[in-house]
């Protein structure tokens, strides 16, 4: 049977939308959500449901429990006399991270002293309009500027940043993440897969309805790394761990960095 031409290239259209190509990281793609233009109400709704997309896919409870939990168990007890954890969270997004961890360290006894920076005034205003607790503050500003001032923290993470940046604005938030971060730093991200591709837009239709979260997130997966890719991108003593389904975690043991002799990426099955 033939076809015509214009059938043909809107097939490859809707085979691309439904069934891209997951060979390669596609950073051509930009989110709806990174357009300064975008529909602001579809952007509200967007973060407002990013704490329930979080819960459901992004692992941060088993972060917490496995990597966080333990270092703010040590500070009740450090010589030092500190008895909370500080972390640094590096595009809070929507807000709920921070607000999660703070919460689930409560319910364990544990202090938690959580600042989240965002440079997207878009982002500060919602989750500053939001009820947080007060160990949660929010500021607009970026990495660089902490490390200016000499600012430190426990631990630096962040949540589904690293397949936004370009590999120069990757370099600074790692560098930064190693300066900032006195004794751990962990970048949580997706990894591109077909499975997670399908599962979540099979998924995520029943929650996204006005809001950018279905094709955000398509393009999200589309854009991210594979655990090999993202080994050969990060610094030495970075290494790269999979810590949930479809996650890729990048890590630094910052007080161990100098000395240690396997923390130099790669990926640690």
């Amino acid at each position: 049977m033939n076809v015509s031409p214009q059938r043909a290239a809107s097939r490859r259209r809707r085979d691309d939308a439904w069934w891209p190509s997951l060979r390669e990281r596609d950073t051509e793609l930009i989110e709806l959500m990174d357009d300064p233009d975008c529909d602001p109400i579809a952007l509200d709704r967007t973060y407002a449901r990013f704490g329930m997309v979080n819960r459901l896919v992004s692992g941060w409870r088993g972060v917490y429990r496995d990597l966080i939990r333990p270092l703010a168990r040590e500070a009740l007890t450090s010589p030092t006399g500190a008895s909370s954890l500080s972390i640094l969270d590096i595009g809070f997004g929507g807000g709920d991270v921070p607000i999660a961890l703070a919460r689930w360290a409560r319910s364990d006894g544990l202090e938690l002293v959580i600042t989240a920076i965002d440079p997207d005034a878009r982002a500060f205003a919602f989750a500053t309009n939001r009820p947080a607790p007060p160990n949660v503050s929010f500021r607009r500003e970026g990495s660089s500027e902490l490390v200016a001032r000499g600012e430190r923290f426990d631990v630096v993470l962040s949540n589904h940043v690293l397949h936004h940046l370009d590999a120069t604005a990757l370099d600074q938030v790692l560098g930064d993440s190693a300066a900032l971060a006195r004794r751990l730093a962990v970048h949580n991200d997706i990894q591109r897969s077909r499975a997670a591709y399908v599962g979540y837009q099979v998924g995520i239709t029943p929650i996204a309805r006005g809001s950018f979260l279905r094709t955000d997130g398509l393009r999200s997966i589309r854009r991210s790394y594979t655990a090999r890719e993202l080994a050969r991108v990060l610094p030495s003593g970075w290494r790269v761990e999979r810590h949930a389904p479809f996650r890729v975690l990048a890590l630094l043991d910052a007080v161990g960095m100098e000395s240690a002799s396997t923390g130099d990426g790669h990926d640690r099955r």
